[in-house]
């Protein structure tokens, strides 16, 4: 999405805002004994009583066939992304950690974010993993400004995390958003400065480091949307919805 006028401006950030609003509360419900069920029926709750819609529910993603069925992904320990929380029962446990990424729509504008949150006390290998990973999303965000290209953001991404002796899952990345959930262009999370698209202000888009400890490959699950890692090892995951101004990104999820 090209943000075109001062009110698809101000539905941006007042969605932003709500979304921000719905993930805080979610962080504070994660603990031992919660079901992703329970995180599930929350977030739909909270999204519908703003006013607004949940836009993964429904939502068929390229490659995929059949919608997906929920609200909110949830996504525990070995799980990358779109880790599904109510066809099975997932119970969170001491020592794990639980991507939550959820998506909504306010006047027609889709915002995007995720958050990675340890379930009572982690290890110091998966404390590391998250702090590189949410550093990956600041240092990607610092070179989303006009001017730039996607591999600035992209290269700014796969050092931090490789820098900190993690892996960059490389079949998933960032891409815009606002008008569809998916739009162009894709941004990896790996690459070289100075390449890809050009960026340019007024641009919407949602920038989405993903890691892990042990090596990066992945598996898709049979239900068609849990991707995990092929060694067991751990991911992380952390997102923003983020708008190109003259000069730098706003953050619009926080």
């Amino acid at each position: 999405m090209i943000v075109k006028n001062d009110t698809e401006r101000a539905n941006l950030i007042e969605g932003g805002k709500r979304l921000a609003v719905v993930l805080t509360a979610l962080r504070t419900k994660v603990a031992p004994g919660v079901t992703a069920q329970e995180l599930d029926d929350l977030a739909e709750k909270m999204i519908r009583d703003g006013g607004d819609e949940p836009c993964f529910l429904g939502y068929t993603t390229e490659g995929a066939n059949r919608p997906y069925p929920a609200t909110l992904c949830v996504s525990i320990n070995d799980e990358v992304v779109h880790g599904i929380p109510n066809e099975s029962v997932k119970v969170l446990k001491d020592g794990d950690i639980v991507g939550l990424d959820l998506g909504l729509t306010h006047n027609g504008v889709i915002v995007d974010a995720a958050i990675t949150v340890p379930v009572g006390e982690v290890d110091e290998i998966t404390k590391k993993l998250l702090m590189a990973t949410e550093r990956a999303l600041v240092a990607g965000i610092a070179q989303a400004k006009p001017g730039n290209h996607t591999g600035d953001i992209s290269h700014a991404i796969q050092e931090e995390i490789e820098g900190a002796g993690f892996s960059v899952v490389r079949e998933l990345g960032g891409h815009g958003v606002g008008e569809r959930v998916h739009e162009e262009p894709f941004i990896p999370n790996f690459g070289r400065a100075g390449t890809g698209p050009e960026l340019v202000e007024g641009m919407v888009l949602a920038l989405e480091p993903i890691s892990a400890a042990g090596r990066a490959r992945v598996n898709l699950a049979s239900d068609g949307y849990t991707y995990r890692t092929k060694d067991g090892s751990r991911s992380a995951h952390f997102e923003h919805t983020i708008l190109l101004e003259n000069g730098g990104a706003r953050i619009i999820t926080q």
